[in-house]
């Protein structure tokens, strides 16, 4: 009887364990799953080529060939039944991408699927936590790297996790039926083990059979595999952040290293390719990412360049001991370290990678090395039709005859990749960003319409336009959480096709771009073609930002006409686009029904403030935006004249009774009362710089703006011994806006209008000055309002600023302690408007490839580091298009003259008493001359004052040869 209780005990023991088996089965393995899909994911935009479908082909035989159908599993190299969880999602990347590539029916990828989930829902984890790092893919038996079976397991990898977590997500996401298995899946993981102090951490046996955890990851993989965790609710904020790191110039290129060395830490921080592809492909490359990939690709170019070697490095698997390498950028304090796991040098196996020179091909498809490379592998596969080599071996120049999942599976996703239109595979608003060294100026990324912003949005989302300077500052309340749903995206309809299309524009050009102006030309619109809104017709002022101003548009339509009449874009799309903007504009709402509002949302054309907010009645206009705008339109009527009719009927849409006033431009803001009530008012603008370009356009149209048109005196300050401008001396206003200096619209107004010498008298200090620092000091001086992806996220990069020379301003007017930055687009001007000076070939040297090729020009880079500033924006790739153009036209103002004065406009005008506060008379009110000095629009009235300033004497700029 004494054994009676302990025998009763065990035996509810038994019964208990084997309901909760039941249970378990019941809730994780369903039924087999059948087809219930169609999704944007069969969305095929770009159908791949007979070419590519062949590349496709030979890499999904690698999985036909390797299939364990026992197990539904893979084997991560030829004929080797092993996998890891890593190679696991590889697989899965490639099953979705072959399914909606056609490469297998449904029937069988539902056949795969299934006893795929049916074998990991039942897989034995380690510790009854998460799965062993490795399995044999015949068995589905935990095992060792050698393939033993070992009854504990080895340990987990948190990496190969957050893989298979973001393969799951595309799974639920193109198959939503399988979504419900997968969330059981993840339910049965104890996923939070694996995770600590923000960061990944793995598993490992130690030789007491104890377990160690051991955090994992370092800089690109640790992203990656965060980014995984993320898409399933398990947050890890410190693995996904990009410190810690440093810059190491290997080949002329500053590479971001993680700082975590080898010695210390007993793990490699190797850079190679396969991380920052994976990244591109699955999430789209953002911010600092997309710069650091940038880099590590143009570093590889560099080493071929001084070499003759072809350079595309990653890990993989090769067909000899040690049988896989970590070929790399850098490891260890190693630059192109070729090496083991344990850090042990192989340097005569590095090799050419087939996947890193698919992943590099198309995520870069204009990039003329990325196609070099791809050109040596795209044909390397196995003559027995068993998929693609791992690569090639660069010092014997002899395959790599290893065939692996990994390569396959990828080359499958790159092509899917690609048949999505270069789409990414994964919807997510997950980002990397820096929180802090090495920068001074890595303060986390937080665009307003983030759901995590509470901040004002003057102070952390403005777009790239003057109009938020002047007469904003106390337009907008504080912004609340964006809601974080996505808009529902108008679909816009171009206007009908105008008469006869020209096949371009009419300007007669002096010579053709040079191979490598046309790079820049063609990195430029870059920026176009990434930020574009093919439902509304509409282009982002800023690439991290769903908005655009009519500023911001008037430089998308200048950098069309430039880009067309440089032929970088065809004549076909630049009629499409045109005319969708066009349509575009004519339905954008009216503050007051007068005047375009100071910002709209580019997908839903709905008003907005400038830090993303709606506001259903808009928050004014800008008489500087609309100068913008005007000066665009006239152009395309005078190098388009095809389009003439449909802008005069966007233009006589729009009144100007209180935008023209005396003579002078004035600007609508919208204030909020005590009481609660919004009050609009009305002030002059006094934006230096901004007030002359605006009128000088406002003039084209025939109004009178004598006194906002450059001339009389203006008020100096001494920098660098020579008399900069600060502000027009004026008595219509009281205002005290303006207290800075930056070069932006007085090389944009060079550019379009030329010299007059009212301007050049204005423009030559302002250059000098900035030359002059550089002489002194040697630090490259390009001062301007620049954008960047971090707080302050507006930079006024200033000549002069609250009476100080060179400091950088935020625009709360606040101080940015090391946050100047050298303009990209200001560099490009004036290199186009002085080739000749010494100085803007100086400044032209350091800036010509600071450009990413998928995303365009970044705005430039800080002058106390030399890193890149992070941003990218329409004004700044538009004006980089216009300073090429300017080049190729003998330096001819860029806005060329009509005669047409019998378009609609004109006729309007002429009927006077419009209601609409059109010109008095029909006559344009400025003219375009030449003399020994050049061409340039000047105002075409006697009442022009002439320039002074005050107490200065005019100064020459020398061209320092």
């Amino acid at each position: 009887m004494i054994y009676k209780l302990p025998q009763q005990k065990l035996l509810r023991w038994i019964a208990l364990f084997l309901i909760g088996t039941f249970l378990q089965l019941l809730f994780y393995i369903p039924t087999p799953v059948l087809s219930q899909n169609s999704n944007s994911c069969s969305n095929i935009t770009t159908p791949l080529t007979s070419e590519e479908q062949t590349y496709a082909r030979a890499a999904w035989q690698y999985f036909v060939k390797n299939y364990q159908p026992a197990t539904g599993f893979t084997n991560s190299t030829g004929g080797y039944p092993s996998g890891t969880l890593w190679d696991m999602g590889n697989y899965l990347m490639a099953l979705n991408a072959a399914r909606w590539l056609n490469l297998t029916d449904q029937a069988d990828f539902d056949s795969r699927l299934n006893k795929f989930l049916t074998t990991l829902n039942s897989l034995k984890l380690f510790e009854d936590a998460l799965p062993n790092k490795v399995y044999n893919a015949a068995t589905a038996k935990m095992v060792d790297y050698g393939n033993n079976p070992l009854e504990q397991g080895i340990g987990w990898s948190a990496l190969d996790i957050g893989r298979i977590l973001a393969a799951f997500d595309v799974i639920r996401t193109c198959h939503p039926q399988y979504n419900e298995w997968l969330k059981g899946i993840v339910a049965k993981w104890q996923v939070a083990r694996s995770l600590k102090d923000g960061q990944l951490f793995g598993a490992t046996v130690l030789p007491d059979k104890k377990t160690l955890l051991v955090q994992e990851g370092r800089l690109g993989y640790e992203e990656y595999g965060a980014r995984g965790y993320q898409l399933w609710g398990f947050s890890a904020p410190k693995a996904i952040a990009l410190e810690p790191f440093k810059l190491v110039e290997i080949n002329g290129v500053q590479i971001p290293v993680d700082s975590r060395d080898f010695q210390s830490t007993n793990a490699n921080n190797y850079v190679v390719s396969e991380s920052y592809i994976l990244d591109g492909i699955e999430f789209g490359l953002q911010g600092e990412l997309a710069d650091f990939a940038a880099r590590v690709l143009d570093v590889q170019k560099r080493r071929f360049d001084t070499t003759g070697q072809l350079t595309a490095v990653t890990e993989d698997n090769i067909d000899q001991a040690p049988y896989f390498l970590y070929n790399t950028v850098y490891a260890n304090g190693a630059n192109w370290a070729t090496i083991t796991d344990a850090n042990q040098p192989y340097p005569q196996f590095r090799s050419i990678s087939t996947k890193a020179a698919f992943g590099w091909h198309y995520l870069f498809p204009d990039n003329a090395y990325a196609q070099k490379v791809f050109d040596a592998v795209k044909d390397l596969h196995s003559p027995d039709d068993s998929g693609y080599y791992a690569g090639i071996y660069e010092e014997s120049k002899q395959p790599n005859k290893a065939l692996t999942g990994n390569t396959n599976g990828l080359i499958l996703e790159i092509l899917y990749y690609k048949a999505r239109g270069n789409h990414p595979l994964i919807a997510s608003t997950s980002a990397s960003v820096s929180t802090g060294k090495p920068s001074e100026n890595a303060s986390p990324a937080t665009p307003a319409n983030q759901p995590n912003s509470t901040d004002k949005p003057s102070e952390n989302a403005s777009p790239a336009t003057p109009a938020n300077q002047a007469n904003s500052t106390v337009t907008t309340a504080i912004a609340t959480p964006a809601d974080t749903s996505k808009p529902t995206e108008v679909t816009v309809a171009p206007i009908p096709a105008v008469d006869s299309p020209q096949p371009s524009s009419n300007l007669k050009l002096d010579r053709p771009l040079t191979p490598v102006e046309r790079r820049y030309a063609e990195a430029a619109w870059r920026y176009f073609q990434a930020n574009y809104h093919s439902k509304s017709g509409l282009i982002d002022d800023r690439s991290d930002f769903k908005g655009a101003t009519l500023w911001g548009l008037g430089d998308y339509l200048a950098a069309l006409h430039a880009a067309r009449s440089l032929d970088t874009i065809t004549s076909k799309e630049f009629d499409q686009r045109t005319r969708h903007l066009l349509g575009a504009l004519t339905k954008l709402p009216l503050f007051g029904g007068e005047l375009p509002s100071r910002g709209y949302d580019t997908r839903t054309l709905q008003p907005v403030d400038y830090g993303g907010n709606p506001v259903a009645e808009g928050n004014g206009w800008s008489a500087l935006d609309l100068g913008r705008m005007l000066a665009a339109l006239y152009n395309l009527k005078s190098c388009h004249p095809e389009y003439t009719a449909a802008v005069d009927k966007i233009v006589l849409d729009w009144s100007y009774l209180r935008v023209v006033r005396e003579g002078i431009l004035s600007s609508a803001t919208v204030t909020k009362e005590q009481d609660g009530r919004y009050l609009t008012r009305v002030n002059p603008e006094t934006r230096l710089g901004y007030e002359e370009y605006a009128a000088r356009a406002f003039q084209l149209w025939g109004f009178n703006l004598d006194h906002s048109a450059v001339g009389g005196e203006y008020q100096t300050t001494s920098v660098e011994g020579l008399k900069v401008p600060i502000q027009r001396h004026r008595t219509d206003t009281n205002s005290k806006v303006n207290k800075y200096t930056v070069s932006n619209p007085f090389v944009l107004y060079a550019l379009e209008f030329g010299l007059d010498p009212q301007m050049r008298s204005l423009f030559e200090p302002i250059f000098q000055a900035q030359a002059e620092r550089y002489r002194h000091t040697g630090t490259l001086t390009a001062s301007a309002t620049t954008l960047i992806d971090r707080k302050p996220y507006t930079v006024h990069s200033t000549i002069t600023g609250k009476g100080e020379p060179w400091v950088a301003l935020a625009d709360n007017g606040q101080i940015v302690p090391k946050g100047r930055l050298v303009s990209t687009a200001v560099a490009f001007a004036y290199h186009a408007l002085l080739p000749e000076n010494k100085y803007s070939q100086e400044l032209l040297q350091g800036t010509t490839d600071l450009y990413n090729p998928l995303a365009g020009f970044y705005e430039g880079f800080y002058e106390t580091t030399g890193k890149t500033a992070v941003g990218f924006t329409n004004s700044t790739n538009s004006m980089i298009l216009q300073s090429l153009l300017y080049k190729v036209m003998n330096q001819q103002p860029l806005i060329r003259p009509t005669n047409n004065m019998k378009s609609p406009w004109w006729q309007e005008v002429s009927k006077e008493n419009s209601g609409r506060g059109l010109p008095n008379i029909a006559k344009q009110q400025t003219k375009l001359i030449s003399d020994s000095s050049g061409s340039y629009w000047v105002s075409d009235s006697e009442k022009a004052p002439l320039v002074s300033l005050r107490g200065s004497q005019k100064s020459k700029v020398k061209s320092q040869k």
